[in-house]
């Protein structure tokens, strides 16, 4: 949208993203040229970015959250979309990381294989019952006494 003077000196904040898979809010604050609490708003603001926290509770955001980050910052300060727009945007355009992110399912935590049953197996089953039956049976007769 906007070619001028302002532009090319928001992009100049903008650093490079090192070579890495996580990053603390910090980092990613100074990569993108804007303060912590602008991310954590912007986590507020836009349902794809959520950065996983640590034990400690810090955020640690993923490669993939810091380019979708730098995208939205784009678009809020370099083209100068207001945050209904960027959102807007971001559904849209099927190049953003946006929708890349959205598309994606969270990896799924490795699932146990189901224990093997325990217990009586199928066909000794109606024998165990008949056994139960039996028992709660004798207790009703000695609690009749």
């Amino acid at each position: 949208m906007s070619d001028g003077p302002a532009a090319s000196e928001s992009a100049q904040l903008v650093l490079p993203i090192p070579e890495k898979a996580y990053f603390r809010i910090g980092e990613v604050a100074r990569i993108l040229g804007v303060k912590p609490y602008v991310l954590r708003f912007w986590e507020t603001e836009f349902r794809v970015v959520r950065p996983q926290k640590t034990r400690s509770q810090q955020r640690v955001y993923r490669r993939r959250d810091v380019e979708l980050l730098r995208e939205i910052r784009r678009l809020l300060y370099d083209e100068r979309y207001t945050i209904e727009g960027a959102r807007k945007r971001l559904r849209e355009d099927p190049e953003s990381p946006a929708s890349t992110a959205a598309g994606e399912a969270e990896p799924a935590a490795p699932v146990a294989a189901a224990p093997a049953p325990r217990g009586p197996r199928p066909e000794s089953f109606e024998k165990s019952f008949e056994n139960v039956k039996n028992e709660l049976e004798e207790i009703l007769k000695l609690l009749a006494e």
